[in-house]
């Protein structure tokens, strides 16, 4: 089956911020949806196929991405007008030896570092949610909702290419 890659993916905005109170379910989920994927697998999640990363590279980057999305999150609520850039050649993802970390503590730091960013959309007012800045990458405004949505996606994207990769060892 063919996936879209990430950097071809488009973000049409969303107008209906009602929306919003399941896309936030979508993100608390995402580390039980990791648990239960990984309770699943018997193979080795520290290795990968030649050009790909790890399992365990796989969740490092989701941890590794999170502190961007609160900061993204924090500045919509500041009312600043452009988002922050990510290195979109995961330098960060790369350079750390998320293969060495214990995956039990992997998952736990990833669902503790998104208690945050779900701590701070969840309190967000109706006037919080008609703010937007400027997506750097997508050139198009975000809202919050938009930004939940973006990073609800990404999960789905990496959550994917680990059944990928355990379909593959």
């Amino acid at each position: 089956m063919h996936r879209t890659e990430w950097f071809h993916r488009t973000f049409p905005p969303i107008a209906d911020n009602g929306l919003f109170p399941g896309i936030l379910e979508r993100l608390e989920g995402t580390p039980a949806r990791l648990y239960s994927k990984i309770a699943k697998l018997n193979a080795p999640l520290s290795s990968a196929p030649a050009g790909q990363w790890s399992i365990h590279k796989e969740i490092g980057h989701l941890i590794d991405l999170e502190p961007l999305w609160l900061e993204r999150a924090l500045q919509v609520l500041e009312g600043q007008a452009h988002l922050k850039s990510a290195d979109l050649s995961n330098q960060k993802t790369h350079q750390a030896d998320h293969d060495a970390v214990p995956l039990g503590d992997l998952l736990a730091q990833f669902e503790t570092e998104r208690q945050q960013l779900l701590a701070v959309l969840r309190q967000a007012t109706a006037p919080d949610l008609t703010q937007s800045a400027v997506h750097p990458r997508l050139g198009t405004p975000m809202k919050l909702i938009d930004l939940a949505f973006f990073v609800a996606e990404h999960d789905d994207h990496h959550l994917a290419q680990i059944t990928v990769l355990s379909a593959a060892t």
